[in-house]
C-alpha cells in the first residue's frame, strides 16, 4: 500500500497549479479543490500507515542526479515517524482549509489563498517523506517561501510586508547554518541519507559540529531562542495562516528535523544538551512574555514558542518518543486554539482581550471548544496536552535533568495561568466594550468540533490505559521507551498539581478580584513587568546591533549619502505597491496568457481538422495515396 506514498505531495500540487492558474475563473470553486485533493492526500497517507503496519517501507522512486561516482535517489521514507507526520499534516490541514472557506468569504483573492495553502502543504508533505537531507531541504526552503507568501498575504498593510519578510530574512539565517551542516556531514560521511546516520557510531567531534549546524535551522524555522523573534509578528496573516504554521506545517519542521536526524544528536550527548538547554530557555521565555500579552493571537503566537521549547526539551533529555507525542498532540489543540480565536475574531472583529468579555453567552459552540483547547494545552487530565507534556517531565526527571525538569514544571505553570487568563478575559466576566458578537457559521464550528474531540481523546494514545501504544510505535531503536519504565508518579502529580495552581491563580486574578489583584502586582514589580511586556527588548537589541550597523555599512560601501540610503529603505518598505503590479501583471499576461493560449491553440487546431474534413471522398483518396508514397519512400530510405 506505499507504493503510492510519494504522490501525497503531488495532490495539493495539482490543487496549487489549477488555483494559480484558473483561480480567477472558478472563483470559490478554488476552496473545493484545495480541499478535495488534500482529502485525497489524508486517504492516501491512511493507506500508508496501514502499509507500515503490515511490514512496508521505504523505497525509491527515481534517480535525481548523478555526478562523479556518485547517484542521489529520490526516495520515501515510510517509518513510524514519517507516517505519524503525514496523518497529523493532511488531516489538520483539511480540516484549516474547511474552516477558511468561511474565514476569507469575502477576501478579493480568495482563490490564491488556496493555492498558496496548497502549496504550503505540497512543501511539508515533500519534506516529512524525503529520505535524504536534500530532498528534505528543498521542502525545507519550500515551507519558508511559502510562509513569506501567507504572512504577508495581505501586503497592502505595511505590517504585514514587514512581518513576512521578517520572517523570511530571519528563518534564513538558520537555513545557513543548516545548510553548511549538510554539506558537513556529506564531506565527512560522503552520504546524505537519513539511514546511514543511524549507522554512525564514532566520537568524531565533526559530527558535533554538523549536528549544532543542523540544529540552527531547527532554531530558526521553530523559532527558538535567539531566533524566536520573527513568529509574533507572522499574526499579521490570516488566521487559517497561523493555524496551519503553528500546528501541522512550518515550526514544527525544527521539531521533525531535529527528531529525524536524532541519530546524530546521539553520537554526543553535548549536541542534546544544547537541544535540551535551548528549548528550557525559550519555553520559559516565551510563556512568562505570554502572561502579560494582550492580544489574543499574539498569546497563542508565545505560547506556541513555549510548547516547541517544550518539545526540544523533551528532545534534549533523551525523549524521543515524549518529545514527538507533545508535537502530534499539540498540532491538533494549537490548531483548534487558532481557529477558535479566529472564531473570535470573525465574531467581534477586535483581537484585544482588554476589549472582550461575556461571549460565552453569545458564541457558545466556539467558547466550549476554547475551553477544551485550553484544558488540553493546560495539561490538565484526561485532555490530550496532560499526556504528552507528562511525558516530557518524566523523561527529564528520570533521566537525571533536574533543572530542566524545574524549567519544564515552571512553563506547565505559567501556561495553565496564561492561557485561563486568555479564557477569562474572553469569554466570562462582563463586556468591556460594544461588541456585536454572533457565532460563526457551520463551516468555522464542525471543524473547531472534530478538532475538539482530538484535543480531548488523541493524548490517550500514549497513556498507560494503551500501554503506551504510541511511545510503542514511535520508538527508535536502541532507545528506552516507556514500555521499559514504570510511571513516574511524582512527575504526575506535579503536572496535575500545576495545572490547577495556574487556572486558580488566573481565576483569582481575574475573576475574583476583576483585575485588581492583577493590577496591584503588576504596580509591585514595574521593572520586572516592563522587561517581560517589551519582549525583553530582543527586536531593539537586534536593531541596535544588526539593522541599524547594516545600514550604516551600505552608507559607507555605496557611497551614498544619508538621504538616498533612507529613501532606498523606505522604497523597500513600501513594497505593496511593486507587489500588487507584479502580481496584477502576472494575473493579465501570465495567467489570463496561458488560459487564452490553450484557446486560441485548440481553435486553430480544430480550424485546421474542419479543413481537412471536406465530405469529398476524391480528397480523401488523394491524402490516402500521398501517404502510402510518403511510407514508400520512408521504408526504402531505411533499408539503404
Amino acid at each position: 500500500m506505499v507504493k503510492f506514498t510519494h504522490l501525497i505531495p503531488v495532490f495539493p500540487f495539482i490543487a496549487f497549479l489549477i488555483n494559480i492558474f484558473f483561480g480567477r475563473k472558478i472563483k470559490k470553486v478554488s476552496a473545493l479543490v484545495s480541499i478535495l485533493f488534500s482529502t485525497v492526500s489524508f486517504l492516501v497517507s491512511i493507506f500508508t500507515f496501514i502499509g507500515f503496519l503490515n511490514g512496508e517501507g521505504s523505497y525509491v522512486v527515481y534517480r535525481f542526479l548523478s555526478f562523479n561516482n556518485t547517484a542521489l535517489d529520490f526516495g520515501v521514507t515510510v517509518d513510524a515517524l514519517s507516517c505519524m507526520m503525514l496523518l497529523v499534516v493532511t488531516c489538520v490541514g483539511t480540516l484549516i482549509q474547511v474552516y477558511s472557506i468561511g474565514y476569507m468569504e469575502k477576501d478579493p483573492r480568495f482563490s490564491r489563498f488556496f493555492a498558496y495553502l496548497s502549496l504550503f502543504m505540497t512543501s511539508m508533505l515533500s519534506l516529512i517523506i524525503a529520505d535524504n537531507l536534500l530532498m528534505f531541504y528543498m521542502g525545507w526552503e519550500g515551507v519558508g517561501l511559502c510562509s513569506y507568501l501567507l504572512i504577508s498575504f495581505w501586503f497592502e498593510k505595511m505590517s504585514a510586508a514587514r512581518a513576512g519578510m521578517k520572517a523570511f530574512i530571519t528563518t534564513r539565517i538558520g537555513d545557513t547554518g543548516f545548510f553548511i551542516g549538510i554539506l558537513l556531514l556529506y564531506f565527512i560521511t560522503g552520504s546524505v541519507y537519513f539511514k546511514d546516520l543511524s549507522a554512525l557510531d564514532t566520537q568524531n567531534n565533526l559530527f558535533y559540529i554538523a549536528a549544532l549546524l543542523i540544529f540552527c535551522g531547527a532554531i530558526g524555522k521553530s523559532a527558538q531562542f535567539p531566533l524566536h523573534t520573527w513568529l509574533p509578528d507572522a499574526m499579521e496573516g490570516p488566521t487559517p495562516v497561523s493555524a496551519l504554521i503553528h500546528a501541522a506545517t512550518m515550526v514544527a519542521a525544527g521539531v521533525y528535523l531535529v527528531a529525524r536526524t536524532y541519530s546524530l544528536f546521539m553520537l554526543n550527548e553535548a549536541s542534546l544538551a544544547v537541544v535540551g538547554v535551548i528549548g528550557a530557555i525559550t519555553a520559559l521565555m516565551a510563556a512568562s512574555i505570554a502572561t502579560v500579552t494582550n492580544d489574543i493571537k499574539r498569546v497563542l503566537a508565545y505560547s506556541t514558542i513555549s510548547q516547541l521549547g517544550l518539545m526540544m526539551l523533551g528532545l534534549g533529555v533523551g525523549g524521543y518518543s515524549a518529545g514527538t507525542f507533545h508535537l502530534m498532540t499539540h498540532a491538533f489543540f494549537k490548531a483548534l486554539l487558532f481557529l477558535c480565536a479566529g472564531s473570535v475574531i470573525h465574531g467581534v472583529q477586535t483581537q484585544d482581550l482588554l476589549k472582550m468579555g461575556g461571549l460565552f453567552k453569545k458564541m457558545k459552540a466556539t467558547s466550549i471548544t476554547f475551553v477544551i483547547a485550553a484544558l488540553a494545552i493546560a495539561g490538565v487530565p484526561p485532555f490530550s496536552g496532560f499526556w504528552s507534556k507528562d511525558e516530557i517531565l518524566a523523561e527529564a526527571l528520570n533521566n537525571g535533568h533536574p533543572v530542566l525538569f524545574s524549567a519544564a514544571l515552571l512553563t506547565s505553570l505559567l501556561t495553565s495561568f496564561y492561557m485561563f487568563r486568555l479564557i477569562f478575559l474572553a469569554l466570562f466576566g462582563r463586556p468591556r466594550s460594544e461588541l456585536h458578537a454572533h457565532e460563526s457559521p457551520k463551516v468555522m464550528t464542525i471543524p473547531l468540533g472534530i478538532l475538539a474531540f482530538f484535543s480531548i481523546f488523541i493524548g490517550l494514545l500514549g497513556s498507560p490505559f494503551t500501554h503506551h501504544a504510541f511511545q510503542n510505535f514511535i520508538a527508535m531503536p536502541g532507545l528506552h521507551h516507556q514500555e521499559e519504565i514504570a510511571v513516574n508518579y511524582l512527575a504526575m502529580g506535579l503536572s496535575i498539581l500545576v495545572a490547577f495552581l495556574g487556572i486558580a491563580l488566573s481565576y483569582l486574578f481575574y475573576i475574583r478580584n476583576n483585575k485588581i489583584l492583577a493590577e496591584s502586582v503588576r504596580a509591585k514589580f514595574k521593572p520586572l513587568y516592563n522587561l517581560i511586556s517589551n519582549k525583553y527588548y530582543f527586536d531593539e537589541i537586534y536593531d541596535f546591533l544588526f539593522v541599524k550597523p547594516a545600514l550604516r555599512l551600505a552608507r559607507i560601501s555605496s557611497g551614498f549619502d544619508s538621504g538616498v540610503v533612507d529613501r532606498a529603505v523606505n522604497l523597500a518598505a513600501s513594497q505593496t505597491i511593486v507587489l500588487s503590479k507584479i502580481q496584477a501583471w502576472f494575473d493579465r499576461y501570465i495567467v489570463d496568457g496561458l488560459v487564452n493560449l490553450v484557446g486560441i491553440v485548440f481553435q486553430v487546431s480544430s480550424g485546421a481538422l474542419r479543413r481537412m474534413q471536406t465530405g469529398l471522398i476524391q480528397n480523401y483518396l488523394l491524402v490516402a495515396f500521398f501517404g502510402i508514397i510518403l511510407v514508400i519512400i520512408f521504408k526504402l530510405i531505411g533499408g539503404n
